[in-house]
């Protein structure tokens, strides 16, 4: 007997190519657009500044932009962000 390891067992058949469960598909597109849009809508027939409607939609959209980049851990978005910094503070 030696003390090397056995090797890993043979690869079985693939699974389908399932999406990642952080990100958002063509449909939750859709209702959080729609969403957004009717919540916007109903605002405005009540009566709420229009200032008011798309300062409180901007602030949803970066708590759910900043909420998805936590929970996917955001290493592209930080990656995009520090480029866009690196490139503004070169500017170019």
């Amino acid at each position: 007997m030696t003390d090397l390891p056995s090797p890993p067992p043979p690869a079985g058949p693939t699974a389908p190519a399932v999406p990642s469960a952080g990100r958002l598909g063509p449909t939750h597109t859709l209702i959080l657009l729609i969403v957004f849009l009717t919540l916007g809508t109903v605002l405005f027939l009540r009566g709420t500044p229009t200032g008011d409607i798309i300062t409180l939609l901007g602030g949803c959209g970066a708590l759910g932009a900043a909420t998805l980049a936590a929970a996917g851990g955001g290493r592209l978005l930080m990656a995009v962000l520090v480029e866009a910094a690196v490139r503004s503070g070169a500017s170019k």
